[in-house]
């Protein structure tokens, strides 16, 4: 048998849990570390419609990006997330900034090698990820080989550079790393959004943005996940969440 502790072993050893940023909850926070587990759904948000999906087929364990638990319950009403997820016994076990810190095997390194983009590193002490390009496009070029990479239906970027070369990204929200972005040279800061005086300050240190939108820079790491999980625990089934999704759509 194979034991939710077993699994958050071995994710101990790409994103060890203690790397989380101060702010963050990661880790199991609904369960007990000694169920055993035989088919676990990963998904980037437990959701009402992840929880019934759980439910449905049958999965002990969720596996998540975002934190079910984030800020402290004040209360627990039974139409919570948290509530039915405890009557159904199902776990939650929730892998956020240290997966998007991880270097090895991460967030950010997934959606460099989706975008292709090599020889990433980290700024320190920051989930802001920076490498370069095989070769030199311009914004609008590397803007659409994001959106066909990522699947996205749509996505905002400028043109503040002629040319790109160094890529500075961070999954999610990492409006806030325009200034460092420049710091480290980058002629491009790819995330999943960005506030509009943010994109004033790149435009002024002649940073192009690209904004992918928040569920698809983060949720390529969800299937990716699945198959490094899989490999490691072969009698156990990992499944990508059909019933994730943002909802979000491009007119």
């Amino acid at each position: 048998m194979t034991y939710i502790k077993d699994i958050l072993k071995y994710i101990e050893t790409f994103a060890p849990l203690d790397t989380a940023m101060d702010f963050d909850n990661c880790g199991l926070l609904v369960g007990d570390v000694d169920t055993a587990i035989s088919k676990v759904l990963v998904a980037l948000d437990i959701t009402d419609k992840v929880v019934a999906e759980a439910i449905e087929t049958g999965a002990e364990l969720i596996i998540s990006h975002h934190p079910v638990i984030f800020n402290p319950l004040k209360n627990l009403t039974s139409d919570s997330i948290v509530y039915k997820l405890a009557k159904n016994n199902i776990s939650a076990l929730c892998l956020h900034t240290n997966l998007d810190l991880s270097p090895e095997f991460g967030v950010n390194t997934c959606l460099a090698d989706a975008v292709g983009v090599k020889n990433g590193m980290f700024a320190e002490g920051e989930c802001l990820l920076i490498g370069e390009l095989e070769k030199e496009m311009t914004p609008k070029e590397f803007a659409l080989a994001v959106k066909k990479s990522l699947g996205c239906k749509g996505l905002r970027f400028t043109e503040a550079c002629d040319n790109v070369k160094t890529v500075a990204m961070c999954s999610g929200s990492g409006g806030e790393y325009v200034s460092l972005a420049k710091e480290y040279n980058a002629d491009l800061l790819l995330t999943g959004e960005i506030k509009h005086h943010e994109i004033l300050l790149a435009n002024s240190l002649n940073l192009s943005i690209v904004d992918a939108g928040h569920f698809k820079t983060e949720d390529i790491i969800i299937a990716p996940l699945c198959n490094k999980l899989s490999k490691e625990f072969n009698n156990i089934q990992f499944v990508k969440s059909c019933a994730c999704t943002d909802n979000v759509q491009y007119i």
